[in-house]
C-alpha cells in the first residue's frame, strides 16, 4: 500500500482552494532496470475529490504523469470543518482514500 496522500484543504470565502501531492511511483513502461529489462508501466488511472457526496474534481491520468504527482484545484461550496475525500486508482488496481478537513 502506498503512503498517505498529503491534502490541505482551504476556504477563502465562497471558493475552497484543495492541495494534494500523491505518493505513487508513476511509472511509464518505457524505463529500463539496471539489467536491461523494461519496468512494466504503473500510474494513477483516475482521480477524483468528493465533498458532501457530490464529485467536485474528477480526472484521468496517464503514464505521462511525473512520479509523486502535486494536485491543485479549486470549487465552490466548502466550509471550514467540513470534509473532502480524494480518492485514486491505478492500472494495477490499487487504490487509495484519503480525507482532509477544510481550514
Amino acid at each position: 500500500m502506498s503512503e498517505p496522500m498529503r491534502i490541505r484543504a482551504q476556504a477563502q470565502g465562497d471558493k475552497t482552494t484543495v492541495r494534494v501531492l500523491v505518493s505513487h511511483e508513476m511509472e511509464s513502461g518505457q524505463r529500463k532496470d539496471a539489467a536491461g529489462n523494461t519496468v512494466p508501466a504503473w500510474f494513477i488511472q483516475n482521480i477524483s475529490a468528493v465533498h458532501n457526496g457530490k464529485t467536485v474534481m474528477s480526472a484521468q491520468w496517464g503514464p505521462a504523469v511525473s512520479k509523486n504527482p502535486y494536485l491543485q484545484f479549486s470549487f465552490k461550496g466548502g466550509k471550514a470543518g467540513e470534509k473532502l475525500i480524494v480518492s485514486w486508482t491505478d492500472n494495477k488496481g490499487d487504490k487509495r482514500s484519503d480525507e482532509a478537513v477544510i481550514t
